[in-house]
């Protein structure tokens, strides 16, 4: 009987495990890996394995996960109990387990340890499964008790030092936010300029604020004692723990400052329309009093004291940089210029390693105590994000940029946060613990992503340092359903040590989360893959998902070059994909006319020829805080958004049918065509020259060229579809060839024409010929190099002797 239900259990498992797709002739056919990830939740840049150390390190590139752990999915069933956990490695049951019906025990698939069922699992047989081991339910989730379900914290630290029309809009923003608000969530408020004020929302004959000096830091101890959140020495003295006190319940810090919003909703509108402009005097020449760093050091140790372990959002509105107190960015001198990428490079920005130093330290508080920082800037000017970026980083935060408070991207960015999902819960996760599984012939090095690491210990922790690394474990303070985490592996079996080809190994991706409704899961995410025999084998590079992979690359990049000073990144892209080719590519050698890249690696080079030339790597044209902003992004987006932002979309609008994707070039232009370009952080509609003369002269308001004024409305509407879905809400920009705000197309266009190569013989012309070419084709003006000119370096270095 027992050799009879594992049997039944290995048939089970195999009809869990991903198969190759084939063609009617029977031959292996292109895996769609999105489609793996709806069912999974996971993407892997290997889905075939080498089975030794020394054929891992031939492969070159990373093996890594990108997990998306709250990604919606309909059909992933929600079960009403607690998992059944391995003793040994603390794993969870799943459909690739080996079970014993008739002993009751079942063998863990990932360190191959025996365990007895639970008695609740007694009555199960072959016929009489949990749901857990259904086979095509590799990802589950766990509805988990929670004895004392608290809804989640809004803290709002409001900056009062701008003009009274700025002000107002920013309160208008606020306002905006808190009616967005489920009526149990807790709200509560903080303002700011020269000093710092805690507001008390609580019902009183005479409302009572706390004013604080924004000179020094305050810790949460310092705070407890100044907003007389603790009991005196004869209070302490009498107090019964088991049935409190009402002086303690009603000097708690949940009973005065943070409140439900339906108790304090009209309290704090009325501090907000009594609020005005910081009345600090100001000397002319000089810069407000902002003291910023003090401002987040109070709000933190004010939902710390009220709500900790408990989700809360620390949400900062600003408009200008810190210029007092502990994280200052600037001087008020304003002689002082802010930092650049030049200060960074010379050594010469004296605010930016003590401002990191101190915004990390609050990032490191918050997140002890699960609690997320968001930083909304509103300014023509930088506020000082570069600074901030680790603490909201490590906190899970969302940083929004934008010129005004009252811009409709600012207040759709806000929307689009708080939107709610169809039991009307808010679609935003809090307190998360990310945990991850896997064989013994694997290790883990680290994870990046919104997350901070947790002293967690295993046997699967790798020397070898990516990311965050020295655990298998993270804190996701705040995530949402776009949240995705990359991790790294390696494989550690020695070569002496064969696996056979084709074995399964197994990886498990764990996420406890608590929704906004005080409800408690547990995801579990379970996929499997196979072995392969060498770094050569064929399923190898047919498992090569080079999307996933873009982004991996992508974030150990971005991650590295604000970790390692001395680290030369272009160069170390450029080697990894010339070994690439080398290793994966097809050509004869020496022969570099012959060189092609196999198709499941063929987009690859064009990801890392675009990646080469971003926003993310490339700091020239950005501001140190829009690179921060940039890079904060891609460091949580989904593997799809991610690759618009490396490699953006482009798509044409033409008479001639409908729209189409063309070529991230710069032959796409045409004068007859209307050109939508999607780099996530902006969309582009850019008219060609023709089209725009006919705008110009109206020809979309006659009725016989209705053809035209649908031409012209088509790609505006599908801008509008994205930047609905999309949060920070993108920048639209909206031009016509040839005119100045044109460059935002031409910026990420392959610069296959340029002023060098247009004219052969070396003159260029004037005016016209000189702007689109002699044959009217647009051009750029650029020294960077065109796609075909990096193809052909790569094609003669690849295939060296």
């Amino acid at each position: 009987a027992a050799s009879t239900s594992a049997r039944a259990c290995v048939g089970a498992a195999a009809a869990a495990f991903p198969r190759r797709p084939r063609d009617r002739g029977g031959r292996a056919v292109a895996m769609d890996f999105a489609e793996l990830e709806k069912k999974e939740g996971v993407r892997l840049s290997w889905n075939a394995w080498p089975s030794s150390r020394i054929e891992a390190t031939r492969v070159v590139l990373p093996f890594g996960a990108v997990c998306t752990p709250c990604k919606p999915m309909p059909e992933m069933p929600v079960l009403p109990y607690a998992p059944v956990v391995c003793t040994e490695c603390s794993a969870v049951l799943n459909p690739y387990c080996m079970v014993d019906y008739h002993q009751k025990r079942w063998q863990c698939c990932l360190c191959n340890t025996g365990n007895a069922l639970p008695r609740n699992y007694h009555e199960i047989n072959e016929n009489n499964l949990p749901a857990e081991l259904f086979p095509g339910y590799t990802t589950v989730e766990y509805q988990m008790d929670n004895k004392n379900p608290r809804p989640p914290c809004f803290l709002l630290v409001l900056d009062t030092t701008m003009s009274a029309e700025e002000l107002q809009d920013a309160k208008d923003s606020v306002g905006q936010l808190v009616a967005l608000l489920p009526e149990e969530c807790l709200v509560g408020l903080v303002t700011f300029g020269a000093t710092v004020t805690v507001h008390e929302l609580c019902e009183s004959a005479m409302p009572r604020s706390y004013v604080l000096r924004g000179t020094d830091d305050i810790t949460q101890e310092q705070l407890k004692r100044l907003l007389q959140l603790e009991l005196s020495p004869h209070e302490h003295a009498t107090y019964d723990k088991i049935k409190g006190s009402a002086v303690a319940q009603s000097n708690a810090a949940s009973r005065r400052f943070i409140l439900p919003v339906s108790e304090c909703e009209f309290a704090l509108q009325t501090i907000l329309d009594e609020l005005e402009p910081d009345p600090f005097p100001r000397e002319p020449g000089t810069r407000p009093f902002r003291a910023t760093g003090v401002a987040i050091a109070v709000a933190q140790g004010l939902v710390a004291e009220s709500h900790s372990a408990q989700g809360a959002r620390v949400m900062v509105f600003t408009s200008g940089p810190c210029t007092m107190g502990p994280g200052t960015v600037v001087g008020r001198d304003m002689s002082e210029n802010l930092r650049t990428h030049a200060d960074f490079n010379k050594g010469s920005a004296k605010h930016f390693k003590a401002a990191c130093k101190y915004y990390n330290s609050l990032g490191i508080r918050l997140a002890t105590h699960a609690h997320t920082l968001d930083v909304f800037a509103c300014s023509l000017d930088q506020v000082g994000l570069a600074e901030m970026k680790t603490a909201v980083d490590q906190t899970g935060g969302v940083m929004v940029l934008a010129e005004q408070f009252r811009a409709e991207t600012f207040r759709s960015s806000l929307r689009r946060l708080f939107r709610r999902d169809a039991s009307g819960a808010l679609e935003m996760y809090f307190n998360a613990t990310f945990s991850v599984f896997c064989v013994p012939q694997v290790m883990v090095c680290g994870g990046i992503g919104p997350m901070s690491a947790l002293a967690v210990k295993s046997k699967s922790i790798s020397e070898n340092e990516v990311g965050m690394g020295q655990t298998t474990s993270w804190r996701v303070c705040s995530l949402n359903g776009d949240t995705s985490i990359a991790v790294y592996y390696e494989i550690v079996n020695q070569h002496s040590n064969p696996i056979p080809a084709g074995t399964p190994f197994y990886l498990q991706f764990c996420v406890r989360y608590k929704r906004s409704n005080g409800e408690i899961r547990l995801r579990v995410m379970t996929v499997a893959r196979r072995w392969a025999e060498s770094s050569a084998a064929h399923d190898i590079v047919a498992g090569f998902d080079q999307e996933a992979t873009a982004l991996l690359m992508a974030r150990v990049s971005t991650f590295r070059v604000e970790h390692e000073e001395t680290f030369d990144l272009l160069r170390w892209l450029d080697r990894t994909l010339i070994r690439v080719g080398s290793k994966f590519g097809e050509y004869a050698k020496d022969a570099p006319e012959t060189f092609r890249m196999p198709g499941p690696f063929a987009i690859y080079p064009q990801f890392m020829f675009n990646l080469r030339r971003s926003q993310f790597l490339q700091t020239a044209n950005n501001t140190p805080d829009e690179t921060a902003f940039y890079r904060l992004v891609i460091g949580r987006e989904t593997v799809l958004n991610s690759l618009v932002m490396i490699q953006p979309t482009l798509t044409a609008y033409t008479f001639g049918g409908p729209p189409k994707p063309v070529l991230l070039d710069v032959a796409s232009i045409t004068p007859d065509s209307i050109l939508l370009l999607d780099t996530f952080f902006m969309i582009v509609v850019h008219a060609g020259s023709t089209v725009a003369e006919w705008r110009k002269a109206g020809y979309q308001d006659q009725p016989e060229h209705d053809a035209f004024r649908q031409l012209l409305a088509a790609p505006v509407a599908d801008a509008a579809r994205a930047m609905a879905e999309r949060c920070p809400t993108p920048r639209l920009v909206e031009c016509d060839q040839g005119g100045s705000q044109a460059r935002f197309l031409l910026a990420k266009l392959n610069p296959s024409a340029t002023h060098a190569t247009s004219d052969a013989g070396g003159g260029m012309g004037s005016g016209f010929d000189a702007q689109f070419g002699a044959q009217g084709a647009e051009i750029i003006f650029t020294d960077d190099i065109s796609m075909n000119v990096f193809m052909q370096h790569l094609a003669k270095l690849a295939v060296q002797s």
